[in-house]
């Protein structure tokens, strides 16, 4: 036992004792008689009043871009707006923060609060109230003034800041009453917040979310110059490209990727390689090993705040092929109902695990998905991804299938509609008219822009249906997908989406869909040169089709050699639209039959020379003649096409198609004044339907036509960019005449 007492002129008075066995001393001195037991003193020197706080870290010594966002703070600022900043993980929302309070402390004059709600978290029992209990101690409030309970250290934290002009920053808040209840009164305070959640409640109390962003390629590349200097890069820009482009524009990995280069002494196209694997990427965004300092770490610090339902999702995100999503197919791909689905989707969103783009869509970050993937095989039974695809494979092709429809219902199709439907066949037709296409005041045109809209989409999920084995699926998806391509000629995937179903066809056994598909391969293979490739395609898809039983298929692909025959040997494509004429009258098949006649006027356009040849079936007349005469009927042909209900069903596009080719066939025949007429005609229509590359065509033929310097450059620009978003060699020699 013995006596304590405290000296150096400390006020008695403001010592308070607990009168308990354990007692609890408040105040900067305490005087007591006989003390039993063991003493244990936690003493924290508070600031003395009017002490001006510092505490915001320091920035990023290299802290580049953001000027944007910095600029907006600027505006908030002279506003006198509060703001919380959020985005996703790892996206240099805290080291923002830092920047702007060391670059502004001039205009907080009585300083500079900081707190890491994550380190409050972090310590038992810390809250709302340690947090306040914190800022008044840094203002040099006494214990003995600071008072307990949520409600009194508010009050005591507006009275402290009313007449000073202060910063607060919090970092890390989870709730909107963090920024609330410290945001500080004095004129001209504010305060600056980052969340990892979009508090959207706080919109209601003026503050402002400011939401970042990851960088786009040329800010990327500033940083990693910064980190690594502009010689690295200069010197191997394609390498310092690559990498940025691994990186997502995320700051985190990009600032990873730039100790790596240096701790581990590697270019930056030896690391550009190592993460060019995707399922290596993750674990070589990680420093010394560990992941601690890794990508993974951070997304997964995200993931763990998750509820058990959107966590699930998200792993669910991660299996799921494509580059973005609706919450319908999410809903399909999870098994979930739609309201659902876009309630947790909303939850991800609100983490910014998942971006919401201004069409309503969602998507993740590259770097995200592969976590997302990594934690499903992580967490989940081996066959989950195999189940998500196939579900997702079903309902993008029930959805093409209706889209196809719309475009053109009456057109050849091997698949079976009741099939792909999942409808019985005498319920099909009533299954389309409540699609979302059909009712549309524009079911063709919506049609075709959402297939355009989800052509990524739509890749990726037909390369993982033929990655899993989906066979059957994969050459009906890549059937009806052929419509998109018939109006924006994507080249490149067209080819691919036909060469997959084709040989998906061979290994489901579909003789018919094989020759089919094989048979279309050759149009994009037309186009991009291959010609050899293209006739071996259509003389095995002639032995498929005429050995299909099928009624009509045989003249289907008769008349697509026939259009590999016209620039090489007119005569010989002239017999084969014949043979494919005659096939489709006998089907009696009316769209079919109007194709191989208007085929054959175009062959007699290609060969007109000014004299008749038998072999064309001409006589008398000569063949512009006879190829204005056939091109003009069939043309009114295609506008009356009808179903076999006698619905009218006119094929516009087509129609199209032999109007420019009937512009052609007058200008043939020396009248130059109908022909411009015509085919400007044929270039609205053509540009009405859709059917792009043929605009470019009828583009081209018009400029022959037009004396005006200044217009035919016009014409042909838009040719040369029409060729070039579809990958067509063409675009560089309208270039080279543009050239000339």
């Amino acid at each position: 036992m013995g006596t304590i007492g405290v000296a150096d002129g400390a006020d008695s008075s403001a010592m308070r004792v607990d009168n308990t066995m354990s007692g609890t001393v408040h105040g900067t001195s305490m005087q007591v008689g006989s003390v039993h037991g063991g003493i244990a003193f936690h003493y924290a020197a508070a600031p003395a009043p009017g002490t001006r706080p510092d505490q915001v870290p320091r920035p990023p010594r290299r802290f580049v871009n953001r000027r944007a966002d910095l600029a907006r703070l600027d505006g908030l600022l002279a506003e006198g707006a509060s703001a919380v900043l959020n985005g996703m993980p790892g996206i240099g929302k805290t080291s923002t923060l830092y920047r702007w309070a060391h670059d502004n402390q001039q205009h907080f004059p009585d300083g500079q609060l900081f707190v890491d709600f994550a380190e409050l978290r972090s310590a038992a029992g810390a809250d709302l109230s340690e947090a306040l209990t914190m800022c008044l101690r840094a203002l040099g409030v006494p214990d003995e003034r600071i008072g307990s309970g949520t409600a009194e250290l508010e009050s005591t934290f507006r009275s402290e800041s009313a007449k000073r002009r202060l910063l607060v920053v919090l970092d890390e808040v989870t709730e909107p009453s963090h920024v609330r209840s410290l945001t500080p009164k004095g004129e001209g305070s504010i305060v600056l917040a980052t969340s990892k959640r979009r508090l959207g409640e706080l919109a209601l109390h003026d503050v402002e979310l400011v939401e970042l962003d990851v960088f786009d390629p040329d800010a990327a590349k500033e940083l990693l110059g910064e980190l690594c200097g502009r010689a690295a890069l200069d010197a191997d820009p394609a390498a310092a490209d690559r990498l940025a482009e691994l990186c997502g524009g995320l700051p985190i990995a990009l600032r990873i990727v730039a100790a790596r280069l240096q701790s581990d002494r590697l270019t930056l196209a030896q690391l550009a390689d190592e993460l060019a694997d995707e399922r290596q990427r993750l674990g070589r965004l990680t420093l010394q090993g560990t992941d601690a300092t890794g990508v993974s770490a951070t997304l997964s610090l995200a993931y763990r705040d998750q509820s058990e339902p959107a966590a699930r999702l998200y792993r669910t995100l991660g299996d799921l092929p494509g580059v973005s999503f609706d919450s319908g197919v999410v809903a399909a791909a999870a098994g979930l109902d739609a309201a659902t689905s876009a309630g947790l989707l909303a939850d991800l969103a609100d983490a910014h695990l998942v971006h919401r783009t201004d069409d309503g869509r969602y998507q993740l970050h590259s770097l995200v998905r592969l976590h997302a993937q990594e934690t499903a095989r992580e967490t989940d039974p081996p066959e989950t991804e195999r189940q998500i695809v196939q579900r997702v494979t079903t309902h993008y092709l029930a959805l093409t299938t209706l889209a196809d429809l719309a475009v053109r219902a009456g057109r050849l199709r091997i698949l079976k509609l009741g099939e792909v439907l999942r409808q019985p066949v005498d319920q099909v037709d009533a299954f389309v008219e409540r699609s979302p296409f059909a009712v549309s005041a524009t079911p063709g045109r919506d049609a075709v822009e959402w297939l355009e809209a989800e052509r990524p989409n739509l890749m990726a999920v037909l390369r993982a249906a033929v990655r899993f084995g989906f066979d059957r699926q994969a050459w009906q998806l890549a059937e009806v997908l052929t419509v998109l391509f018939l109006h924006h000629r994507h080249l490149a995937d067209w080819r691919e989406s036909l060469a997959l179903g084709a040989d998906a066809a061979h290994r489901d056994h579909q003789p018919a869909a094989e020759a089919r598909l094989r048979s279309m391969l050759s149009r994009p293979l037309m186009d991009l040169r291959q010609d050899d490739r293209a006739l071996a395609e259509l003389e095995t898809a002639i032995e498929l089709a005429d050995a299909s039983g099928h009624p009509v298929l045989p003249g289907s692909v008769r008349e697509l050699l026939g259009r590999y025959w016209d620039r090489r040997d007119p005569e010989r494509a002239a017999a084969v639209y014949r043979e494919s004429l005659e096939i489709n009258e006998r089907a009696g098949e009316a769209r079919g039959a109007a194709l191989a006649r208007y085929f054959l006027g175009r062959a007699l356009l290609v060969a007109a020379d000014g004299e008749g040849r038998p072999a064309l079936g001409v006589t008398g007349d000569s063949m512009e003649v006879e190829a204005e005469r056939q091109l003009r009927a069939v043309y009114a042909e295609f506008l009356g096409l009808v179903r076999e209900d006698g619905t009218p069903e006119p094929d516009r596009r087509m129609a199209a198609r032999a109007l420019a080719d009937l512009g052609r066939a007058q200008a043939r025949c020396g009248a130059a004044v109908d022909a411009r007429a015509t085919l400007g005609r044929a270039v609205g229509e053509l540009r009405e339907q859709q059917a792009f590359h043929y605009e470019a065509e009828a583009l081209e033929s018009l400029a022959e036509l037009t004396e005006n310097a200044g217009e035919r450059r016009g014409l042909l620009e838009r040719a040369v960019e029409i060729y070039r978003e579809s990958g067509n060699p063409r675009a560089a020699e309208v270039q080279a005449l543009l050239a000339e």
